[in-house]
């Protein structure tokens, strides 16, 4: 099936915040960010501002009507800075003006005295000063310090892996307008609407009823506007309050990358030990997580890296330590894989480095650690309808990677400069909220009295084509055509309490509860339909392609017939449903539970051609095998799995964030901060679905597909150190991301 999405993209028809039609009189927001990372506010002087012509208002920390707060899992966040500024972008002004441009120029005339202090950037040097965000975090398994000297092999090493700018098309932005009895309406680009409805009630001092909260969809989110998307539609949502006014709030690109959180940069320390076979005994590593100003999502973010820290293998001696280290660098927050794939990278370099030294492919060493059914993970939660081996068989067979290899060697054997890389890459990710009550969804569903259906869930359209797979499920309990069914907004009215669009969920949660709402409907209709042709009971009744059918016979009555009778006959053609998924819980004390519903498995096969005089490369073919369970949409799947794979593979290569010595992003423009393009992406791109038989708890026995994927472009990293080790065999390699090509010659030739 299409989705229908796309095709109003490619038109130019699909709606995003920026494009609403305003109110008369709407007016149009700034804001004005410190230019230090960190210092004491003395003070700040509006006044000349404020007199501007078209100025209508400049609001600071002081003239927030509720609490000046909008840290989420921990409360250590202003949504002004009062006293103090702890990264350079943190909001300290909201100018509001008639149009943009004058917002702007007045931003210029406040004076803001700052007393500056020492920025700190490392999280190592945060750690020593004691500097962080929580109490490090620890998962076990086994006993490490028991089982070292029943190691054949340990080796040890560091880890430094890069941030990530979520470059979503669209910018942070949100439009807020008064309503009747003191509340307000706010159009937000968010992937969490119930979010930004507390966090704006907490900043108002208002209760949540008052604060109506409605999104469209998103031009991309892949995380960045899980939790900051809220700050934004909060200082919407005063000014409007304040001036009684419109207001619409955009941010500027150069902007949105200044003041927004990144994918979280770690710094982390391997001790891993095998044995004569092998076989991984022990893995010791710990995390130093550089959270940025404030907490935002990082504890959360650090737990998941905790909980993938061994990937796809079977460790029976793990202990995992993080510590998030508190920075001046704007917070950072969620990225698609939500700190799995900074701790899944560490595993794999702890591989690369032991196989280095037994003068072995990394691939050996993979192979003979991949899970096994009933195998333990650090947590406590057991590998159930695991599937790591069946995908990495799978890989090696249909993609013939023997053959790939014996090539490559004879292609580095004949060529003096370029030179080849192969790596595999399982993966194996946890799918769930790892906070247990976030698990939960609501969906509500009418049927109209012509035969259309409308449906309204919690889950946030942001290109990953949630919405069509929830029409596709309500398309298939109906079994009624496609474009009978409409996608509402997603609006904290209709559905309350709504958990993020996010942890790959989406499609997961919202499609069982409109499933369900679907059924009880369903269910009404099959006794309308029974009294309607005077049959006794309804369990025999059926509806096939809007055929209602009685004993596997076609009756006369047709779709359209069946809701106008129900309705005359006053049987309600809509339902609301909730679903939350069973079985899962997890003890944060005890570091042991069931935290994930299932997990997706899945193997690539990365190949590079590396020019080691130039230092530049090409991603030649990323070949997949793919646990996608029962796929509702194979379109879809198969072009979020590219996608993934893609920024996986910038992340790991070209993706940049560079800051100076004081905090500054240097790295703040698209001339300055490169992402894969068309000309970047692999010759060949071949995607296979792993035939699984087994059930999930996903609707339909799907499985979920946004993040998983992006953990094969680790591969490509290993790949291109496979290349150059053929180029260099003496060289022992740092393990440092992005291998950018500038890192890549300084490493070479250093």
């Amino acid at each position: 099936m299409k989705n229908y999405d796309l095709v109003r993209h490619v038109k130019g028809e699909s709606k995003f915040v920026d494009d609403i039609l305003t109110p008369e009189g709407c007016l149009h927001a700034y804001v004005l960010y410190s230019q230090i990372a960190h210092g004491n506010i003395k003070s700040v002087n509006i006044n000349t501002a404020l007199q501007m012509e078209g100025v209508e208002g400049i609001f600071i920390a002081k003239d927030i009507p509720g609490e000046n707060q909008i840290g989420g899992i921990i409360q250590d966040e202003e949504l002004l800075a009062s006293c103090k500024v702890d990264f350079i972008g943190q909001p300290i002004a909201i100018v509001v003006a008639k149009t943009v441009a004058l917002a702007k120029e007045a931003s210029k005339k406040i004076i803001v005295d700052i007393e500056e202090l020492t920025p700190v950037i490392d999280p190592r040097v945060a750690f020593e000063k004691g500097e962080l965000i929580m109490p490090p975090r620890v998962f076990s398994l086994g006993d490490v310090e028991a089982n070292w000297d029943k190691c054949a092999l340990i080796v040890e090493g560091t880890v430094e892996s890069g941030g990530q700018e979520h470059l979503y098309l669209e910018t942070q932005g949100a439009f807020a307008c008064p309503v009747e009895g003191g509340g307000v309406k706010i159009v937000s680009s968010t992937q969490s609407p119930t979010t930004v409805q507390k966090t704006a009630a907490k900043v108002l001092g208002l209760k949540m009823h008052l604060i109506e909260v409605d999104v469209l969809r998103l031009g991309g989110g892949f995380g960045g506007k899980e939790d900051q998307a809220s700050q934004w539609a909060a200082m919407a949502a005063m000014a409007a309050l304040k001036l009684n006014k419109p207001v619409k709030l955009i941010l500027p690109r150069q902007d949105d990358l200044r003041m927004t959180g990144k994918r979280h940069p770690y710094s982390s320390d391997y001790k891993i030990g095998l044995n004569k076979e092998g076989k991984i005994i022990n893995y010791e590593v710990t995390f130093y997580q550089n959270a940025g100003a404030s907490a935002d999502l990082s504890p959360a973010i650090l737990d998941r890296t905790l909980f993938h820290c061994t990937n796809s293998y079977f460790v029976p001696n793990v202990k995992a330590t993080a510590c998030s280290c508190k920075t001046n660098l704007p917070p950072n927050t969620a990225f698609r894989g939500f700190g799995g794939p900074q701790g899944m990278f560490v595993i794999e370099a702890a591989i690369y480095k032991a196989a280095e030294k037994l003068g072995i492919d990394p691939c050996l060493i993979q192979e003979k650690n991949l899970l096994a059914e009933g195998d333990e993970f650090s947590y406590g939660q057991k590998a159930e309808q695991c599937m790591a081996k069946a995908s990495w068989e799978s890989a090696i067979s249909k993609f013939n990677f023997p053959h790939l290899k014996k090539e490559i060697d004879e292609f580095n054997v004949a060529s003096k400069i370029v030179k080849k890389g192969i790596a595999l890459m399982p993966i194996c990710f946890g799918i769930s909220f790892t906070t247990t009550f976030l698990n939960q969804a609501s969906a509500l569903v009418h049927v109209y009295s012509d035969g259309s259906v409308g449906v309204s869930t919690g889950a946030i359209e942001m290109g990953q084509g949630v919405n069509m797979k929830i029409r596709q499920v309500v398309a298939s309990v109906f079994s009624i055509k496609i474009d009978r069914i409409k996608n509402e907004t997603t609006n904290t009215t209709r559905n309350a309490n709504t958990s993020a669009t996010a942890a790959s969920s989406g499609a997961d949660l919202n499609g069982k509860a409109a499933q369900l709402a679907c059924n009880n409907i369903l269910n009404r209709l099959k006794d309308a339909a029974a009294k309607y042709l005077s049959l006794a009971n309804s369990d025999q009744i059926e509806i096939k392609d809007e055929v209602i059918y009685y004993e596997n016979k076609p009756t006369r009555l047709l779709w359209n017939e069946l809701i106008s009778s129900a309705y005359m006959q006053r049987v309600s053609l809509s339902s609301h449903a909730y679903y939350a998924p069973p079985g899962i819980y997890f003890d944060k004390d005890k570091a042991k539970g069931k935290p994930f519903a299932y997990h997706v498995y899945g193997t690539a096969i990365i190949q590079v051609a590396v020019d080691c005089l130039k230092g530049v490369y090409e991603i030649e073919s990323v070949k997949i095998v793919h646990d996608f369970g029962k796929s509702i949409n194979k379109a879809i799947d198969r072009s979020q799995t590219e996608g993934a794979v893609m920024q996986g593979i910038g992340w790991m290569t070209m993706e940049e964030l560079k800051y100076n010595e004081n905090g500054r992003l240097l790295t703040d423009a698209l001339s300055t901060y490169k992402v894969p393009d068309i000309y970047f992406a692999p010759k060949e791109f071949e995607v296979e679905f792993l035939d699984n038989p087994n059930d999930s708890l996903a609707v339909f026995n799907s499985k979920a597909i946004g993040e998983p994927p992006f953990m094969y472009g680790i591969g490509a990293y290993f790949a291109i150190m496979n290349a150059m080790k053929s180029y260099k065999p003496e060289k022992h390699f740092e393990i440092i991301s992005p291998m950018t090509p500038e890192r890549l010659l300084l490493s070479l030739y250093n």
